[in-house]
């Protein structure tokens, strides 16, 4: 560790009554492949895990899962577990911006600095919680160490590289759109931007007026470049940790394995997402006395019947397409649950 950095902040949101302030530390540890920043909340609970989230392009941390985490049912999960939430490098708060000709970490090479992170804080085990680009980065990592990975929670994941229809066509719209139109357009559905509603209008402003949004585009293309994770149902390439996907009517990625919730469900939806991560959190052993109530449309499945997930609903996306597509699957004994919003 060539470098660390400590910052004390306070995390700025409504207090519950009765609710003290959460204390934060910012760390920056740097790493084979850059300086990599990451904000922990709370302090380590014996014998559990830490929550690690990793955050989509065109947002960070803080824009990403706040409204999440600041939900007043989620407090009891984040009172019995430490968090580490990671910007990715560049994306921080205040971050500067890369030098021209700076070569950006590769979605693996992104991976590859989470043991540094954990080696800092001396953990041992993480239940990773990504969305989009982190998604995919957090399955990487649990793909290259399964021993450290007690689950996963995979928000609006594309586990396919790009192909060459699909690099055509992100070529071609990069001829006609701005950098943001075209994230939006990643974190949105099309109805949704249709719509312009306030929630689109301020992440465009965010996006659009980021001061670091050079940055931005670095870690876009990342994305755009990323490797197949190449899944197999049933193959040697599989995650062996319990999975929690995430599935949405209005998801903007029509086309992938496993299609989710568009940004607008993580944020708008925190309830939905709260209560199915605590029956997640219960089915691996943990707060066994939290109080739950019924959420009609989770169910959790084994490996078997995950290959054959209920078709009735009013998309025609499923988990369960060919190997041949990059079939998203956890091995055993991990099992799978999939939440609709």
């Amino acid at each position: 560790m060539a470098e660390l950095q400590e910052v004390q902040i306070t995390e700025e949101k409504p207090l519950l009554p009765g609710q003290t302030p959460e204390a934060a530390k910012t760390h920056s540890v740097e790493t084979p492949y850059g300086s990599v920043t990451f904000t922990v909340y709370g302090t380590p609970k014996p014998k559990r895990p830490a929550i690690l989230t990793y955050h989509d392009v065109g947002l960070n941390y803080k824009s990403c899962f706040q409204p999440l985490f600041q939900f007043a049912d989620m407090q009891e999960i984040i009172q019995n577990f430490v968090r580490v939430h990671v910007d990715a490098p560049g994306m921080e708060e205040g971050a500067a911006v890369f030098p021209l000709g700076y070569q950006y970490p590769s979605l693996d090479q992104l991976a590859d600095m989470i043991p540094c992170i954990l080696q800092y804080l001396n953990f041992s085990t993480i239940i990773g919680v990504g969305v989009g680009a982190g998604a995919y980065i957090l399955s990487r990592y649990a793909l290259n160490h399964p021993d450290t990975v007690e689950g996963l929670v995979l928000i609006n994941i594309d586990p396919n590289a790009k192909g060459w229809m699909d690099w055509a066509a992100h070529k071609l719209t990069g001829l006609t759109s701005s950098i943001s139109e075209m994230i939006l357009g990643h974190l949105f559905s099309q109805e949704e931007l249709s719509r312009n509603s306030e929630l689109i209008q301020k992440y465009r402003n965010i996006i659009t007026h980021a001061p670091n949004l050079d940055n931005i585009e670095l870690y876009w293309n990342s994305y755009n470049n990323r490797r197949d994770l190449n899944f197999e149902r049933g193959g040697d390439i599989t995650l062996k940790c319990p999975v929690m996907l995430v599935v949405g009517d209005q998801a903007p990625h029509e086309d992938a394995v496993v299609s989710s919730s568009s940004a607008s469900n993580l944020i708008c939806l925190p309830c939905k997402l709260t209560e199915a991560f605590k029956y997640f959190l219960q089915g691996m052993g943990y707060m066994a006395s939290s109080c739950m109530t019924r959420l009609s449309r989770s169910r959790t499945a084994s490996l078997t019947s995950a290959a054959s997930i209920d078709g009735n609903r009013s998309r025609s996306r499923t988990l369960s397409q060919s190997s041949e597509s990059g079939t998203l699957s956890s091995g055993p004994p991990g099992h799978t649950m999939e939440v609709s919003c």
